[in-house]
């Protein structure tokens, strides 16, 4: 187990290099993100086991997340609380190399294209996705998630623990019922997009359709849904994390698609009702981070506000997709977080299990997901 403080300021976001085994970007923000600078750190974990810092630049406004460029090792992009998104260079100290503002609200997610690499999209409290290219100053293509006229519990927001996603921006009194907590690119096609948002969606895109909403449904019964992504090895398999404090597991096979922009009532019905493949159960309060393993089709890790992050294996196995709430698919609960556990990563490196995590306790942890014991 290593660990590194982050002194001052709140981990939201880490994230392991694709071209170094040992480096680690990690996205903070002062005062928990209601108001403040932001820090972003580059982290080198050294052969004797200590983690040391290799490079910190400063930001105006809080960082939510961190995603390191897929076409160059020293490049890594950050998401802002003031709606801007930054390019930052390890070999250039002091300045972003680029920064595109046109997000109108707090930026909460991050991603770069893993397939054509030469891309990378945001998420945002102002219900867009964008997509972006490092060579242009303005963004490609924006992606409206306006769910308006879902059908939405009009109480979510109540159901959620004290200090919750909803007080970690400055719009905190604001409706989140459009905002768009993540976006992720699959990781088998480079144009294809999923996003979760406030009013309990979870939507897939293509970005080179017309029409590019090829998939819209309420994926946690009208709750917030704060974190989803792509199995590495399934290209239809997708999880999503919810404030319900479960991780629900779909195969979008199974989920009608949108055939026309004006859904009959018939169609909006049957999207609304869709069943997931299963639902892990065991966290205590909402579920902030999900992330499949990049070396197994059936494991992943969560990171929550009951301050554990835990790891779910076998998940293709018959007796947990048959249990309507799974407990069994546990592995393990790594307990040494203080505060909120806001974001976690595999290693893609060295021997699989290794992960990362990062939260408001100012650690971020380095652990063998193993070794972990209930």
């Amino acid at each position: 187990m290593l660990s590194y403080r982050t002194t001052g300021y709140n981990g939201y976001g880490v994230q392991y290099s694709p071209f170094f085994d040992n480096k680690l970007a990690v996205a903070t923000a002062a005062n928990y993100g209601l108001v403040g600078n932001g820090r972003l750190f580059v982290l080198s974990i050294e052969p004797d086991g200590t983690i040391k810092q290799q490079n910190i630049w400063d930001t105006q406004d809080g960082l939510f997340d961190v995603a390191w460029s897929e076409i160059h090792e020293n490049q890594v992009a950050v998401s802002s609380g003031d709606g801007s998104i930054k390019i930052f260079d390890i070999m250039v100290p002091q300045f972003p190399i680029q920064n595109y503002k046109e997000h109108t609200k707090e930026v909460f997610s991050v991603n770069w294209n893993l397939v054509d690499k030469g891309n990378f999209i945001s998420s945002s409290w102002d219900g867009t996705i964008k997509l972006w290219s490092p060579q242009r100053q303005a963004s490609i293509l924006t992606l409206h998630g306006n769910t308006s006229s879902a059908s939405v519990n009009p109480h979510m927001s109540e159901t959620n623990p004290p200090k919750t996603h909803n007080q970690m921006g400055r719009s905190s009194a604001v409706d989140t019922t459009n905002c768009i907590y993540n976006a992720t690119f699959s990781p088998h096609s480079p144009s294809t997009i999923l996003s979760c948002n406030g009013s309990s969606h979870l939507q897939v895109w293509d970005t080179r359709a017309p029409s590019p909403l090829q998939m819209d449904f309420i994926a946690h019964g009208g709750l917030e849904v704060l974190s989803c992504d792509w199995n590495k090895y399934q290209s239809s398999v997708v999880a999503s994390a919810s404030s319900d404090k479960s991780v629900r597991i779909w195969d979008l096979r199974m989920l009608p698609t949108i055939t026309s922009q004006a859904q009959s009532p018939i169609t909006a019905y049957r999207t609304r009702t869709a069943t997931p493949l299963a639902q892990l159960v065991g966290h205590q309060f909402a579920i902030r981070k999900v992330t499949w393993s990049p070396h197994s089709a059936d494991e992943l890790l969560s990171a929550s506000y009951d301050m554990t992050c835990k790891v779910w294996k076998n998940l293709n196995s018959p007796n947990i997709q048959s249990s309507s709430f799974s407990t069994m698919a546990c592995f393990g609960t790594m307990h040494l977080h203080r505060e909120f556990v806001i974001g976690c990563d595999y290693s893609l490196w060295g021997e699989p299990g290794w992960a990362a995590s990062t939260g408001w306790d100012e650690q971020v942890y380095v652990w063998d997901s193993k070794r972990l014991s209930h």
